[in-house]
């Protein structure tokens, strides 16, 4: 395929809108799919405490060109100083799924 599809994984804090930021990068045909994952704990180090904070991890389905966009975006919506944001690189997968991806992001 001429595509390269990724999967960018970031979170939220529990209490934020993930179904409004979904939809935000949706609107603007940056993803093809945003998953919003349950409540989950998060322990993590952070200006040299660790923390202990309730999130939701955000599995967000694009292609590699809409990355920086995707990228600028995340940024602009995001609560978080720092924001995950983490890009997965799709090696395979069912091809009329991976061609719905693209189609989604045009």
């Amino acid at each position: 395929m001429s595509v390269e599809y990724v999967v960018v994984m970031t979170t939220l804090p529990a209490d934020a809108d993930g179904p409004a930021f979904g939809r935000a990068v949706l609107n603007e045909r940056l993803a093809a799919c945003v998953n919003i994952l349950a409540p989950m704990d998060s322990v993590y180090r952070w200006e040299g405490r660790v923390e202990h904070e309730t999130e939701r991890q955000v599995i967000i389905k694009t292609t590699r060109d809409r990355l920086n966009a995707l990228w600028d975006r995340v940024r602009e919506l995001h609560p978080y100083e720092v924001p995950e944001f983490i890009v997965l690189g799709i090696a395979d997968g069912n091809e009329a799924y991976l061609k719905w991806v693209g189609e989604s992001t045009k």
